[in-house]
Formats: C-alpha cells, sequence, structure tokens
C-alpha cells in the first residue's frame, strides 16, 4: 500500500463546508479549475494516482466540453507517461492528453513554457447543484513543487482544467 499524503495545491485546507470553497460557474457557463486552488491527495510510491479535486457549483446545468491546460516547453510532445483520469459524478473520462491547440501569449505561463490546450471530452451536468471534479494524474503536484521543478523531470506541469457549455 503506498504512503498517502494530504496537502493543499495552493491553499491552506480549512474545515469549512465544501461549499464555502467551491467554484462558482462564471456568467458564460464556464468553469476554469486552477491547480492552485485544488486540494490534493499525493502518493509518494505511486504518483501516478495523485489526485486534484474542486467542488463546483453549476447554476446551468448541461453538456460541457472539458480541456486540459499544461504548461510545456515542447509543444509537440505533452510527456504524459500515464492517461489522465477525470471523474465526475459515475463519469471518467481517461485520455493521454495531446497538443489540441496552443495558446499564444498566455498570461498564465512564462517563457520557456507554453500553454497547451488538450482536448479530453465532454460530461453532461443535467441539474444544478454542488458536484466534485477529480483528476488524477502523475501531473499533480504541490505548489512548492510546480514552482521549484521537483518532480517535474520532463518540463510539463499541469496547469487547471476546464469546462466550457457546448452550444448547437
Amino acid at each position: 500500500m503506498g504512503f498517502l499524503l494530504l496537502w493543499s495545491c495552493g491553499h491552506k485546507a480549512s474545515n469549512e463546508s465544501a461549499s464555502g470553497n467551491a467554484v462558482l460557474q462564471a456568467p458564460d457557463g464556464s468553469f476554469a479549475l486552477k491547480m492552485d486552488k485544488a486540494t490534493c491527495y499525493s502518493d509518494l510510491i505511486n504518483p501516478s494516482s495523485n489526485t486534484a479535486e474542486w467542488d463546483v457549483v453549476v447554476s446551468k446545468p448541461g453538456r460541457f466540453k472539458v480541456w486540459l491546460s499544461s504548461a510545456t516547453k515542447d509543444t509537440t510532445n505533452l510527456s504524459y507517461i500515464n492517461s489522465v483520469k477525470i471523474a465526475l459524478l459515475d463519469n471518467l473520462l481517461e485520455v493521454t492528453p495531446e497538443p489540441d491547440r496552443v495558446v499564444l501569449n498566455s498570461k498564465d505561463v512564462s517563457y520557456p513554457y507554453y500553454q497547451t490546450d488538450s482536448y479530453m471530452g465532454s460530461f453532461y451536468i443535467s441539474d444544478p447543484g454542488e458536484y466534485r471534479i477529480q483528476v488524477i494524474s502523475e501531473k499533480v503536484l504541490s505548489k512548492e513543487a510546480r514552482e521549484n521543478g521537483s518532480g517535474n523531470p520532463d518540463n510539463t506541469k499541469l496547469m487547471s482544467l476546464m469546462l466550457t457549455p457546448m452550444t448547437r
């Protein structure tokens, strides 16, 4: 059994209710789930099971495209060792991220990094309410590890998860 460690990816853990730290849906219906706002669980023996999670409040249900945003030095090869798993309710997306789009002049990264977004699939949320979203990947790192580059030999960092509403 691996040694599990709980830490916050960017803020102190609290005893508040889940809704006290929940991410609210933007007016355009999207969600931007940043790693530094996630609660993280790390397995030091098996990093492929590292988990980041966010509580989100959905006010406008529907189908959402799911994008994973990475900071990378190589926009042709993101170097994820294992597939990334994204879970919401009983739905699971499992995809090895590919560079689907490069965001030019991103304010979220600085040279020598580039922001690359990977399309992961879609989720359908039928009702308004509070939900928990999880990302499981070896790229889930603590804030300290992200800042000093430890645990990141291939220079690709998981930055955020974005959910955007689908329209017909």
